[in-house]
């Protein structure tokens, strides 16, 4: 296993409404120096929901930093006072499809971009779903659509999808979903 990086100095460049960003001055295993460029960012949760008929429930978004508009699982910051990745994967499933889910079963968890960011997302499958939103955040603008598994796992396996978290969370669920 290789030997951590020791942290000799942290310096803060910028704070934003979400992010924040840090310098990092490290000494490698072998006494070398570097920077590195850290993006603090909070942990979040994604969703893959199945209804009743076998469809997933996806959100269609216009994403500012990539300049398109991304076809993607519903997902979400976790909020500041919200410790339970399984409480907001609740919310944000509501907020963003209108659907709550009777069950919700972990399925792992990964970094989103571990070169750079902190962000820890946890996924997990959504199931038994009723209509039950709650408001919608007042800065996005979302379309839901439904694609059955198969044809979403087909879609991932032949580029269609642009979205780590989305990719990830396709195959995590592989083994709890039937494809037929």
């Amino acid at each position: 296993m290789p030997d951590p990086e020791i942290t000799i100095s942290s310096e803060h460049k910028y704070k934003g409404k979400r992010i924040s960003v840090r310098l990092e001055h490290v000494r490698l295993s072998d006494g070398t120096e570097s920077t590195r460029d850290i993006v603090d960012h909070p942990n979040a949760v994604v969703i893959l929901a199945i209804d009743d008929n076998h469809n997933v429930l996806f959100v269609r978004q216009y994403r500012k930093a990539p300049e398109i508009e991304l076809l993607e699982l519903p997902a979400g910051v976790m909020d500041p006072e919200e410790t339970d990745p399984l409480k907001s994967a609740q919310r944000e499933l509501r907020e963003e499809t209108g659907y709550a889910a009777g069950e919700l079963i972990p399925l792992g968890s990964f970094y989103s971009a571990p070169g750079t960011m902190t962000e820890l997302l946890y996924c997990f499958l959504a199931r038994n779903l009723t209509y039950d939103p709650l408001p919608a955040d007042e800065d996005e603008r979302i379309e839901l659509e439904r694609m059955s598994f198969a044809e979403a796992v087909n879609t991932a396996r032949a580029g269609g999808f642009q979205d780590s978290k989305t990719l990830a969370s396709l195959f995590l669920a592989e083994p709890y979903v039937s494809i037929a």
